[in-house]
């Protein structure tokens, strides 16, 4: 019975019974049973033979099917998928491909979303194009097949990773000949090794075979199974048993039922894939073993203990005196009050980051390793840990390097801080001469000017002059915000405490100076404006009288040379002549008032 299943196997690649043709056998009307009993007996044997083939196909493709999900259950547990129909959830590729990315640790192609067959399609050739990268023969399997939910190659899939990705990997050196052995016969020849010298040609399928997953699960735990509780005879318990305790104490998924093992013909793959996993486990248990007994002949190598603690303690005291000593000086350095002073000062403090500070760390490092070589040799020696004296421990170090660190980060951004403040004073000063240069030129060109009084000698010009005069005021106004912006800039100069606050003071007085000297030019010369506008006023007025006078003359004249048609017209002659004589007076006192001016606004022309 135990080359059963490789005779199944053997009959996978034959065709399929058609069962058509065998229908059609049997309703044909010439089929002549009576006249040829021996062909009729030859045909029922033959369909039954057809069937029962069928029936163990069948059977054992559910076998496999369910171990095959559990299977890959068992690894899409770690990335949190699950899946409950294997041919149903591959079909769109997302779960093949999460689980080809877990079994090689690989990224796949991110696959494509959408629940149209092409995007199946697509998802499906991306994880089969992965597997052909891998070096994996895919025989007649294409992405359709999958995503039609074919079965049968659907499982010869699934068969085809865990050989690529659980069994391929198995290699076993044999002890006499050092003879390299794979896959299926190196997993035969583990488990006569781990059975204690039970034989068998093939994997345990036969009376025996029960016993094989109890006996596996006591090597790595003896105590787990009770050998004298388990019979031959009763195969079903310790199968039961046997995949419990796997299940509960080693963390082995359970793939396998009892009746799936204990049957005629059980199939060979299904028992492979759960075989495999406990190749596996026992894999990694060996090689936790024997790393630690690396780690065991590290720890053997013992030096003299006393002599690394004195060292130690040396090197730390000398460590922290250094770090003291530096902080102090780093935390008592003032700045230069000046751009290129802190400059400097900035310039110098790398040197100190890269010439000396690096070598202390190191130092430091060294101590950290000294100190963790005298644990790890005490620990060894089953002795108590050194505990250093007060001051000089590992956690005393770091906090003075803390402090250290923080004063060179306190001092380096003061250093940068300070270098940002005097570039600003820097660049406010050179704003301010800018300024000064400006406004000097503005209040010298504007004292030229209003110290000029070329007003005319009309009264359009003088009033045309006062226009200009008070556009000049205005400009003069609006000029003053400027002023005070150059005052309040030497104010923030000074009060920043600029290195040159004298000069900056000196300039700003300096135009303030000459601001008060260009207002009171403004005032002094509009009181001239109106002084000449009020008296080219009283000129005109007495242009005006005089036109009038003139015109009166005229008209007195042709009133004499007409009397009459002056009487006619009610004009007293009279009062005319009195009228003309008060206005010879006002011209006269007029004329004496126009000498009188003349004389002013003309000072050197005065009497002889």
């Amino acid at each position: 019975m135990a080359q059963v299943p490789g005779e199944v196997d053997n009959m996978e690649g034959l065709p399929a019974p058609n069962n058509n043709n065998l229908a059609a056998r049997w309703e044909s009307p010439d089929r002549g049973w009576e006249r040829e009993p021996p062909a009729a007996s030859t045909a029922a044997a033959s369909l039954f033979e057809c069937s029962r083939i069928k029936a163990l196909a069948d059977e054992r493709e559910a076998v496999q099917k369910k171990t095959f999900t559990k299977w890959v259950n068992s690894h899409l547990a770690r990335v949190g998928c699950h899946i409950g129909d294997l041919y149903a959830d591959l079909r769109d590729g997302f779960v093949l491909t999460r689980l080809l990315e877990v079994l090689s640790g690989e990224q796949l192609p991110r696959p494509t979303r959408g629940r149209m067959r092409i995007h199946s399609l697509e998802n499906v050739d991306k994880a089969l194009q992965f597997l052909k990268e891998q070096r994996v023969h895919l025989e007649n399997v294409g992405s359709h097949d999958i995503v039609d939910g074919n079965h049968r190659l659907t499982l010869g899939l699934v068969w085809t990773i865990i050989l690529r990705f659980q069994i391929q990997v198995i290699k076993i050196e044999t002890e006499d000949n050092r003879e390299t052995r794979s896959a299926k016969d190196a997993l035969l020849l583990w488990c006569q090794m781990k059975t204690a010298g039970i034989l068998f040609t093939c994997l345990p399928t036969g009376p025996g075979g029960p016993l094989l997953p109890a006996r596996s699960v006591s090597l790595p735990r003896p105590d787990l199974v009770d050998f004298g509780k388990l019979t031959k005879s009763n195969a079903n318990y310790n199968l039961q048993r046997a995949f419990r305790t796997a299940e509960q104490h080693l963390g082995l998924a359970r793939l396998l039922d009892p009746e799936d093992v204990n049957m005629e013909a059980p199939d060979e793959k299904s028992i492979i894939t759960y075989v495999v996993s406990f190749y596996h486990y026992f894999s990694k248990m060996k090689a936790l073993a024997v790393e630690g007994k690396r780690i065991g002949k590290v720890l053997d190598q013992v030096l003299e203990v006393g002599k690394i603690i004195e060292r130690y303690e040396e090197l730390a005291a000398e460590l922290l005196a250094w770090i003291h000593r530096t902080v102090g000086l780093i935390s008592n350095q003032k700045f230069a009050n000046s751009l290129s002073g802190v400059q400097q000062q900035l310039q110098a403090f790398p040197a100190y980051c890269t010439l000396e500070k690096p070598v202390k760390f190191q130092e430091k490092g060294n101590l950290e390793v000294l100190l963790f070589s005298i644990q790890s040799k005490l620990r060894a020696c089953n002795r108590c840990l050194f505990v250093p004296r007060e001051g000089c421990g590992i956690w005393d170090i770091d906090k003075a390097w803390g402090q250290l660190e923080k004063a060179e980060h306190e001092r380096e951004a003061a250093l940068r801080a300070e270098l940002i403040r005097q570039e600003k004073l820097e660049l406010l000063a050179q704003r301010f001469d800018h300024k000064v240069a400006m406004r000097e030129s503005w209040l010298n060109e504007n004292q030229r000017l209003v110290s000029q009084d070329n007003f005319g000698y009309e009264l359009p010009a003088v009033e045309a002059a006062m226009k200009k005069h008070e556009a000049i005021e205005a400009d003069i106004a609006a000029y003053e915000e400027r002023v005070q912006g150059v005052a309040e800039l030497a104010q923030a100069l000074t009060a920043e405490g600029y290195y040159d606050a004298r000069r900056v003071a000196a300039q700003r007085d300096s135009v303030l100076r000459q601001w008060a000297l260009l207002t009171g030019l403004v005032g002094a010369r509009r009181t001239r404006l109106e002084q000449n506008l009020a008296l080219q006023k009283v000129f005109q007025e007495m242009v005006y009288m005089v036109d009038w006078m003139e015109e009166m003359q005229v008209r007195v004249r042709a009133g004499h040379g007409d009397g009459c048609q002056e009487h006619r017209r009610g004009v007293d002659p009279e009062r005319i002549g009195r009228e003309v004589e008060m206005e010879g007076e006002r011209e006269s006192q007029e004329r004496k008032k126009r000498e009188e001016i003349e004389k002013w606004r003309n000072p050197g022309t005065g009497a002889d």
